[in-house]
């Protein structure tokens, strides 16, 4: 009997990672529908610029998790900041928002990541509905709807979305990558020495706080004054940014990214990301945010759970028509 019990739990697994694969390849091409297929790019956030640099933590983090790099010992760091187009042409300022997502280098040689938005909550709550989300999108695009039309649409269509939508609307061209709060929408669970877990948001603050140009300012800037911008500020000084674990309270929802938390939650600093040079854009780079390190675990999000079928599919047609 628990022999064939093992069975149907594997059968049972086997179906989940094929719906899951399955999911996937569905999600990927609503994107690529969007823009088209740009070969050798990403599927999201195509255009990027890539950073090395260290995390130096603050070591507060110890009493919420045993990982690594949130303990006391540096570990170096590469960070991609892009923007959120499928489109790697498109101009920095047509792409409202940005990402800055950021691989840890742990002393054993492993890695962990965290992907972090300029929106403080996703726009889908489920895998499912981001793909009915993009499909919509397509299809209105190719109408005569402009942008701010297209986000009315959208809203009209899909209650969850509006949070993330109206956040879109209200951000402002930034000044710079290294002036933008990031925000790693999805809830994780840290774990400590003796086993207690805590449900966490991360976020990333600038040192340099939060500059943006007006659209008359915008408007004067080349297409890629963003990395421009970047590359000319790393040969005088750093780029800065702390990293906070905002922690959930019980309410708070860990399965839904389209729901923000409150904002008087505590809020602990767990140190300081340097960026310090310009990185070529590795190949093989892949960062995708469920890839953990012990003292953390995924929360109940189904988005993010989904996120690691989802970032491999995009991997695969990327590093295959490399």
């Amino acid at each position: 009997m628990n022999e064939g019990k093992n069975e149907a739990e594997q059968d049972g697994q086997l179906l989940a990672g094929d719906q899951a694969d399955g999911l996937a390849a569905e999600a990927v091409d609503a994107i690529e529908q969007l823009s088209g297929v740009h070969p050798g790019y990403r599927r999201a956030h195509a255009k990027g610029i890539c950073c090395r640099g260290f995390f130096r933590p603050s070591g507060l983090g110890m009493e919420l998790t045993e990982a690594e790099h949130l303990q006391e010992q540096q570990v170096n760091a590469i960070v991609r900041f892009s923007g959120s187009s499928t489109d790697p042409a498109l101009a920095d300022l047509l792409s409202p928002a940005k990402g800055m997502a950021v691989q840890f280098i742990l002393p054993d040689g492993e890695v962990t990541n965290l992907v972090g938005v300029t929106v403080p909550v996703f726009f889908a709550r489920t895998p499912e509905s981001f793909i009915d989300i993009v499909r919509t999108a397509h299809r209105l695009r190719t109408g005569s709807l402009g942008p701010l039309e297209l986000i009315k649409e959208i809203a009209s269509h899909f209650s969850e979305s509006k949070g993330a939508l109206r956040a879109v609307k209200r951000l402002k061209p930034p000044a710079s990558y290294a002036e933008c709060p990031y925000y790693c929408i999805h809830a994780y669970v840290l774990v400590n020495a003796e086993g207690r877990e805590q449900p966490v948001r991360f976020e990333w603050v600038p040192e340099a706080g939060v500059r943006t140009l007006s659209l008359e300012e915008a408007a004067q800037q080349p297409d890629h004054y963003l990395e421009e911008e970047l590359e000319l500020r790393l040969k005088d000084e750093p780029a800065i940014f702390q990293l906070v674990a905002v922690l959930g309270e019980e309410g708070d929802a860990t399965d839904d990214p389209t729901r923000a938390w409150p904002e008087d939650r505590r809020r602990v600093d767990l140190g300081r990301l340097h960026i310090s040079e310009i990185y070529p854009d590795p190949k093989y780079l892949l960062m995708d945010p469920t890839i953990l390190t012990t003292g953390m675990r995924l929360s109940d999000d189904p988005i993010l759970k989904f996120r690691s079928a989802a970032y491999a599919e995009s991997y695969q047609r990327r590093i295959g028509e490399g």
